[in-house]
């Protein structure tokens, strides 16, 4: 493990590196930062090491490629004197076109043993692609199945809305042109309970009886409907006066009473029947 002085030159020197002539940002210079520091430049050591091998790596196939494709020349030109030079147009776009299916196809090469494994792969590739398409359209139907069913609800609503602000509005009508008869109402009732205490006053002062009233009149209505009722009984009892036998002196007062009280009575209900009328 480095000692903490090396760590601290090695970070300076990566920061360097990684910079160039660009100034280093500042920085707090803290055991802890330069820890930081110290494993990030220890890993972009490794990152680098590993791109340096896998460039080699490719040197190294792109030189044994060349040296392979400089060894099919050579050898198709000893033995069938042939070269790309005089290689046909056709045959060359055939050529090119083969190249090209290799690279998309990214196979190792040319060879019919390396088209059909990738032909094959892109064959169900695109088998799972349409199936995926077959699912997402299958699922798009039932999204649009729902968004239909969703606007129609929408729109009732929307209606019902409408319609709950229109009987809302008629009631809302209705209320004020029944607070407005209320108000009116009450404006007619204060001018009635004026107007009554005005003609009370005006009554009183030319010397009018209290017993004329309304209110006294309706309670005479009412002792005159009791007094009503108690003639029954007399009308009763006098009927059974009348049905004693003649030629009794005391059968004869008690009957004069009798008639006396009734026709009393009698006066009585006109008198007061006139004044109610009155």
């Amino acid at each position: 493990m480095a000692a903490p002085e090396d760590r601290a030159s090695q970070v300076a020197a990566w920061l360097k590196k990684i910079f160039g002539d660009h100034p280093i940002p500042q920085y707090e210079v803290n055991p802890r930062t330069t820890e930081i520091l110290y494993h990030l430049s220890e890993r972009n050591r490794v990152r680098d090491r590993d791109i340096h091998l896998v460039i080699e790596d490719l040197k190294q196939k792109a030189s044994e490629y060349e040296s392979e494709a400089k060894h099919l020349q050579d050898f198709l030109a000893e033995s069938v004197n042939f070269t790309p030079a005089n290689l046909p147009s056709t045959g060359s776009r055939f050529l090119n076109a083969l190249v090209d299916s290799a690279v998309a196809l990214e196979t190792k090469d040319t060879a019919l043993a390396s088209f059909i494994p990738a032909v094959n792969d892109l064959t169900n590739d695109i088998f799972r692609t349409k199936y995926k398409s077959e699912e997402i359209k299958l699922e798009l139907g039932k999204l649009e199945k729902n968004l239909t069913a969703t606007l129609v609800l929408e729109k009732r609503l929307q209606e019902d809305l409408k319609k709950a602000e229109l009987h809302l509005s008629a009631e809302r009508t209705k209320a004020d042109s029944r607070l407005q008869n209320v108000d009116f109402l009450k404006a007619k009732a204060a001018e009635f309970r004026f107007g009554i205490k005005a003609a009370e006053e005006q009554l009183s002062a030319r010397g009018m009886d209290a017993s004329l009233s309304h209110r006294s009149l309706v309670a005479l209505s009412e002792k005159l409907s009791e007094l009503k009722q108690q003639t029954v009984p007399l009308k009763k009892k006098l009927e059974s006066y009348l049905d004693l036998m003649p030629n009794s002196s005391l059968a004869q007062v008690k009957i004069e009473e009798a008639k006396r009280e009734l026709d009393a009575i009698e006066a009585e209900l006109t008198k007061k029947v006139e004044m109610m009328e009155l």
